[in-house]
């Protein structure tokens, strides 16, 4: 790693541990520190993702059809969520249309009312207070009426025409949010298709990869193949954090292990150490596909990347060295360098590797070697 990061962690470090009651240039300083973290594990991600991850053209077909489903159930996922905000903003907007409605339509009816006043007047009544020889103290009293009436008139007359112009922008932006949310259902459509041509194409790599096992064995040999490669590319992740001068600053996960919540609910369909596939050095949860996957402690995303045995898979450093992996994902809700806190979305459960049915692969590393997740999670 660069003497710059080396720099940045020091600074941070020293943040953390200073006096909870810093001015606002030393926060604003801290989160600056805090950033410039975060783009270097981005770029140590991106150089982790560069190397080869599939061994033959169908694990590199499925890798680049899974990852295209995981961008576009993300891509459907933005396009709903700005699909809901236009809605809410459409919605908000009518309701401002009829407040200005029924303000106008107030604005008319006292309008009309001093007019029929004022017709009660009769024509010129300046004039004839002028031409009445009354008293003048009462001529004065009038004359000021008359002038308060005006005024009042004048300002309804404005009123009305600043309701007027504000209505016609209420019905721009009505027209333009209709306009919008056209344009969102055509985009939907495409990607509804996009995501059935791709589960299609997803089915038939699945089933071309399936073929080629000749026995049981030949499909246990090959998944034991899978989590070697794995463990050797989770080696590398560990060794680069571990070149880091100063450790990724703590989050104190020791302190929670036993009371960790559970990424996702379910039921454990594959124990920790159970030897019968990829999968023993974590558990599986059953979930179904789609499902919020949450962050079980506050930490950072070190990686978020398909790969071989594992799908999809995030990784969080929460420091003390001690990692939590979360895999077979449909999309990725995090990026690498993103800083996470407990409970923040993530990702959602899905059947990415390969995998028969949906479900999130969970393991918890200390120090680079796998240790069983249910020691840390809470008991149900």
């Amino acid at each position: 790693m660069s003497r710059r990061l080396t720099l940045a962690l020091g600074a941070l470090l020293a943040l953390l541990v200073s006096s909870a009651s810093l001015a606002q240039p030393d926060e604003s300083a801290a989160q600056a520190q805090l950033d410039a973290l975060g783009q270097e594990i981005e770029s140590l991600s991106e150089r982790l993702s560069a190397t080869g991850q599939a061994r033959d053209s169908a694990e590199h077909e499925l890798r680049g059809v899974e990852t295209e489903l995981a961008q576009t159930h993300q891509r459907l996922d933005a396009l709903q969520s700005e699909r809901r905000q236009v809605d809410d903003e459409m919605s908000q907007l009518r309701q401002h249309r009829d407040r200005l409605e029924g303000e106008r339509a107030s604005q008319y009816a006292a309008l009309g009312q001093q007019l029929a006043a004022l017709y009660r007047l009769g024509p010129t009544p300046q004039l004839k207070l002028l031409l009445n020889q009354g008293d003048p103290a009462e001529l004065d009293r009038m004359q000021a009426y008359l002038n308060r009436f005006t005024q009042a008139r004048n300002q309804r007359l404005a009123d009305i025409a600043r309701l007027d112009t504000a209505l016609a922008d209420t019905e721009q932006a009505l027209d333009e949010r209709q306009t919008r949310l056209a344009s969102l259902a055509d985009e939907l459509d495409t990607q509804r298709a996009r995501l059935v041509t791709r589960t299609a194409e997803r089915r038939s790599v699945v089933a071309t990869l399936d073929d080629r096992y000749g026995s049981e064995a030949d499909r246990l040999a090959d998944l034991n193949d899978n989590r070697e490669q794995a463990e050797r590319k989770l080696r590398e992740i560990q060794a680069e954090l571990a070149r880091l001068d100063s450790p990724t600053p703590t989050t104190n996960i020791v302190r929670t292990q036993g009371d960790l919540p559970w990424p996702v609910q379910g039921d454990i369909t594959s124990s920790f150490n159970r030897r019968d596939g990829v999968h023993y050095n974590g558990i599986v949860i059953q979930a179904g596909a789609g499902t919020q996957v949450s962050a079980v402690h506050p930490g950072r995303v070190v990686f978020a990347d398909w790969m071989r045995g594992f799908g999809n898979l995030l990784i969080i450093d929460h420091g003390d060295q001690i990692m939590t992996l979360y895999a077979h994902l449909q999309q990725f809700s995090a990026r690498p360098g993103q800083q996470v806190n407990r409970g923040d979305e993530i990702g959602r459960v899905g059947d990415s590797g390969g995998q028969s049915r949906a479900a999130l692969y969970f393991e918890v590393r200390q120090r680079g070697e796998p240790i069983n997740p249910q020691r840390w999670i809470a008991r149900r």
